[in-house]
């Protein structure tokens, strides 16, 4: 029977960051503070090339964490069987530390759309989600992690809050949560609540990693705030002390830099995992400490 998740295991609790190629040099020569990597199942997913040899030379100096973007758990159709099959054989052969999807859907009617898309928080989606949950585990035979989505709009037809859906998905299939902050505080921007308040709902035990990213700011057709989760700039004050009230609450956990468009150059991606790496040195029990912090106490 397939195991439950275990937040003891897996990845460390440091500072990880989204793999980009144009890194691959510099991150195989001086990764510091980045101990761990994270990956796009679907850009992993051919019969070789350049990409697999340089993911092969990672995975042995980095733990790497699988993260997925084109399952759609939340879909009404079933999984498809191509891309499950094609997910478990890179499972299989890279052994990561780590497999993450969203909790979101993206193809409906064989179309595949390019967004993930958010669902209402019900019975009937929660078994179906459960479902699908079920099956991907039972594939890659490990539990995964479900990972929280940026809002835009809310179902008048939810009848959980998105806390309590997840904490209720991973009560059934025993899969781990993967809490992205910066989601949380995209979302709470959005949909006007308390993003402290979503982080105290959070089943924070379940957690395996949680993100950070860069979001975009703009208004909606009232002139009310509406941010953007774009990944594609620096991590904002704001979700910097969200980390901290999470962490304070939940202990260390592996802390990932998000940051897929208008990608940086190394040293900027780096200084953004130091900023990481501070926020885990000074929790208790954390064995993470930061260049600067080790300067600061050398």
């Amino acid at each position: 029977m397939l195991q439950s998740f275990s937040p003891n295991c897996g990845l460390p609790d440091a500072p990880g960051v989204g793999y980009k190629p144009q890194h691959f040099a510099e991150i195989m020569e001086q990764a510091e503070p980045v101990q761990w990597l994270e990956i796009h199942a679907e850009n992993y997913m051919g019969a070789g090339g350049r990409p697999l040899a340089q993911l092969r030379h990672l995975a042995e100096k980095f733990a790497i964490s699988v993260h997925g973007v084109g399952l759609s758990i939340g879909g009404e159709a079933p999984l498809d069987p191509q891309h499950l099959s094609r997910l478990k054989h890179l499972v299989n052969w890279l052994k990561p530390a780590s497999f993450s999807e969203h909790l979101a859907w993206s193809t409906h009617d064989g179309h595949f759309y390019n967004d993930l898309l958010p669902l209402p928080y019900t019975n009937a989606t929660l078994d179906r989600v459960c479902t699908h949950i079920d099956q991907l585990q039972e594939a890659i035979n490990r539990p995964m992690l479900l990972e929280n989505p940026s809002s835009y709009l809310a179902f008048t037809e939810s009848t959980w809050s998105e806390p309590a859906f997840l904490a209720e998905i991973s009560r059934r299939t025993g899969c781990g949560l993967l809490l992205d902050v910066n989601n949380v505080f995209v979302s709470a921007t959005n949909l006007d609540f308390s993003p402290q308040g979503y982080i105290d709902a959070f089943a924070l035990d379940k957690v395996g990693e949680i993100h950070l990213g860069g979001h975009d700011e703009d208004e909606d057709d009232q002139g009310r705030p509406l941010l953007i989760d774009s990944h594609g700039r620096a991590v904002v004050d704001p979700v910097w002390a969200l980390l901290d009230y999470t962490l304070e609450r939940s202990g260390p956990k592996p802390v990932l830099i998000e940051w897929d468009n208008d990608v940086p150059d190394w040293p900027t991606l780096a200084a953004e995992a130091e900023r990481a790496a501070f926020a885990l040195s000074g929790l208790p029990n954390s064995g993470t400490a930061s260049s600067a912090a080790k300067r600061a106490t050398g």
